[in-house]
């Protein structure tokens, strides 16, 4: 791939712990992981998202880092970690890893030096308040499970701040040794091998905190200091970022205004995913459109990560109150299906009724769109979720390999359980079930990637909406890259529409349907071009050499 291999990448992210366990303890491990590589491969996966992989208490699913140097025992060692990312890169799957740097576990050194002694050299790398700060419960991110984010310390004697759970006081990144230590980190995992990091909570690793102050400046130039660092360490190196901010507010996390790409190369579109979950429960493709025109430009180098489901909540808070409420009703109608007042804990077969033309549609759209697709592990053969579960671990159960016992994940007691009833039960949906049928879901996938290979301007190319007299629930949109041109039709609705495309005929250059949901006639000069209920066609216009 080139310098820009994120442009034309499919992202698979996963937890190592759920994902395949290779000796039997009910923990997924490294080895297990480094034995499913064939699967991603021919899946089509070329980038590999895992997420946090080192040292934890595991009280927050590992974002509770206690050794950033390190890989937690429970997945292997180093060594396992180093042959993972060479047998990935034998299969040409580059491997990133989450950067979790906004904050520390409680129980790590840092922290437990840092409330020991107003004279520990770590005391400063954490944020305190010697009085009770006045915006003492504003600014939680877990609405219901926090009750705020500063908590006293009574061996500190002090107050520390922790934007997310108690457990997980904040970085102070002020402090000058605090941004040494995060760029020596990042040095030593891109010396192992990893070709990058998401990074988590961007917005609040660049926050200044001040007690008292709910809305604390940011530090946008530490991004380009890391970039620099980074692209410096790695030239090919590669920032994902997680930033769910206000639309005017998103370039800057790119670069600085000049027009360079200087900053993050990726942040998730989360904007764009809520009002694909809009478009999907209303069956009107018109919150796409106003995605793709209200989008801001990026500086040359930047990409948008696209995404249906990842591994947190769906998160509905960009939109309005109606239109969330539109969302919820469709796909999260119980009060058991949704969490923090803004978002759905569900897989996305499980909100679609598990309909397997819906499903297509769905994943047909996002990774038809501008930017780079990301998928959920479990996704590609319609994963559904246990309500039972707490919060977000609902959607964190182990893999479902086949129907043998634990679904193949593991031949001991699961570190959580296995979906073991209902349509979404291991016995119905799992990976070998699938693999001998060329009918499947994952039969699917496989194809819908191999596609998307042959359509690059898809990833790096512009994503536009075709303005034509569309029926009633159709999105035409194209992709435009100096490769070529592609066009795209999505039917949202359940009924069969017939297009009038004639007005883009005069581009086309031996045009023919890449991908559809059915065999369809001759495209003819585009005058009639039919689209099923929940179908879709990608069209090649035209290829240049």
């Amino acid at each position: 791939m080139s310098d820009r291999w994120y442009k034309k990448a499919v992202v698979y992210c996963l937890d190592i712990d759920t994902f395949a366990d290779s000796n039997g303890d009910g923990v997924g491990d490294i080895r297990g992981l480094i034995g499913r590589l064939d699967y991603l491969a021919r899946l089509g996966v070329t980038c590999l998202w895992l997420n946090p992989i080192h040292p934890s208490p595991d009280r927050d699913d590992g974002y509770d880092v206690s050794d950033f140097y390190n890989v937690d025992p429970r997945f292997g060692t180093l060594g396992d970690f180093a042959e993972l990312l060479h047998q990935a890169g034998n299969l040409g799957i580059k491997v990133i890893i989450d950067l979790v740097v906004n904050h520390t576990s409680d129980k790590h050194p840092w922290f437990q030096s840092a409330r020991s002694s107003p004279d520990s050299p770590y005391r400063n790398w954490y944020v305190w308040s010697e009085t009770e700060p006045d915006d003492r419960r504003q600014g939680m991110v877990f609405p219901g499970e926090q009750r705020e984010t500063w908590t006293y310390d009574r061996t500190a004697k002090a107050w520390f701040y922790h934007r997310f759970y108690k457990f997980q006081p904040d970085l102070n990144i002020k402090n000058p040794e605090v941004r040494a230590e995060i760029k020596k980190i990042c040095a030593f995992w891109l010396q192992l091998g990893v070709s990058g990091f998401r990074m988590d909570a961007v917005p609040f690793i660049i926050e200044e905190t001040e007690p008292g102050n709910p809305n604390s400046p940011k530090d946008m130039e530490f991004l380009s200091d890391l970039r620099q660092f980074v692209q410096w360490r790695k030239g090919d190196a590669v920032l994902l970022a997680e930033a769910n901010v206000e639309p005017d507010q998103l370039v800057e996390f790119f670069g600085d205004g000049g027009g360079a790409n200087g900053r993050i190369h990726m942040l998730f579109d989360f904007m764009l995913n809520a009002r694909l979950m809009l478009a999907l429960a209303r069956a009107d493709p018109e919150p796409v459109i106003e995605a793709l025109r209200e989008t801001p430009a990026l500086p040359d180098g930047g990409q948008w990560a696209t995404f249906l489901r990842n591994h947190d909540e769906v998160d509905l808070s960009r939109l309005t109150a109606d239109q969330r409420a539109d969302v919820f009703a469709k796909f999260g109608p119980e009060p058991e299906m949704q969490l923090y007042g803004r978002g759905i804990r569900r897989r996305l077969a499980s909100m679609l009724g598990n309909d397997r033309r819906w499903l297509e549609l769905a994943y047909s759209l996002q990774f038809s769109l501008r930017g780079t697709p990301v998928l959920r592990y479990g996704e590609e053969i319609g994963m559904g979720d246990d309500l039972a579960l707490e919060g977000r671990d609902s959607i964190r159960t182990p893999m479902q390999w086949s129907a043998l016992p634990n679904a193949g994940f593991t031949t001991g007691d699961p570190v959580r359980p296995v979906i073991a009833d209902g349509d979404f039960g291991y016995e119905k949906v799992n990976v070998t079930l699938q693999r001998h049928d060329p009918g499947s879901l994952l039969s699917w996938f496989e194809r819908m990637i191999r596609t998307l290979r042959e359509a690059p301007e898809i990833g790096a190319g512009a994503c536009t909406h075709v303005d034509v007299p569309a029926p009633e629930g159709v999105l035409v949109h194209r992709a435009d890259d100096v490769t070529g041109t592609m066009l795209f039709l999505h039917n949202l609705c359940t009924k069969d529409a017939v297009v009038d495309l004639s007005s883009v005929y005069a581009e086309a250059e031996f045009p023919n349907d890449m991908l559809a949901d059915r065999e369809y006639p001759d495209l003819g000069k585009f005058a009639e071009v039919p689209v099923a209920g929940h179908g879709y066609r990608w069209i090649r216009l035209r290829r240049r050499p």
